[in-house]
């Protein structure tokens, strides 16, 4: 049996890139799908956002000269070719998803909304949500957070290169320590980067639980819907 009935899976854009540096690494993409395909056979509703930093990040385009508000709108239009990807590998292997997106872009995807995303979950089909928020300023963490609640999810699954939530960045910090579980309040206040400020406190204010793990390693999603203890829970 499954610990939860609905999810928001968040995806690192990074971590599509795989050991390319960037793009789409196929053989991770396609370990994405088989493992979303097992979460899906237990009988779980998965809604997904994924970022785009494997192709175009606004914040560091900024950095480079970019225009924010473009730069941000280039990161959009990033995550709805990885929500692209992501839904032809699950085509391919026998799995119905539907890509919605924040701004209007048929034929690509259909225009987001909280009741075509339940809709497509209810009919057993990934519901692949593209853009982030719609808006610049706002991270794909915040976009997360937002579909999260918006689809009424029993838990936010943030799946990373990292394995939890540490007491610095463990590839910088070998002496970091990790959490198996912490509260919301004191991620913010020890500054912890689990995801930015304005997402953690959204799930905070809204009762969103968020589930930090490795989601590169295969059989990690199946493990943490069935409850095994490989990340980090962030709760009230």
């Amino acid at each position: 049996m499954a610990k939860f009935k609905r999810i928001l899976l968040k995806l690192s854009g990074e971590s599509l890139m795989g050991a390319q540096g960037y793009g789409i690494d196929t053989t991770r993409l396609n370990e994405y799908a088989a493992q979303i395909r097992e979460a899906l056979e237990m009988g779980v509703q998965v809604g997904i956002v994924i970022g785009g930093g494997n192709i175009f990040r606004g914040l560091s385009g900024a950095g480079k000269g970019f225009d924010r508000v473009k730069g941000d709108q280039m990161g959009m239009c990033a995550t709805v070719i990885n929500s692209l990807a992501l839904s032809s590998a699950l085509g391919a292997i026998g799995v119905k998803s539907h890509v919605l997106t924040a701004i209007r872009m048929e034929p690509i995807g259909e225009l987001y909304s909280k009741w075509k995303a339940i809709e497509a979950l209810e009919r057993g089909e990934v519901a692949i949500i593209s853009c982030g928020t719609g808006n610049p300023y706002f991270t794909t963490d915040t976009g997360s957070s937002l579909r999260g609640i918006e689809i009424e999810a029993d838990v936010m699954l943030k799946g990373t290169r990292v394995d939890g939530v540490y007491t610095a960045d463990p590839e910088k910090d070998p002496s970091a320590v990790k959490f198996d579980e912490i509260t919301y309040d004191e991620v913010l206040s020890r500054g912890l980067r689990v995801m930015d400020i304005t997402a953690t406190a959204m799930c905070r204010e809204n009762n969103l639980p968020i589930y930090v793990f490795n989601m590169d390693v295969v059989g990690n999603l199946k493990k943490v819907l069935e409850g095994e203890k490989i990340g980090t829970f962030v709760h009230a």
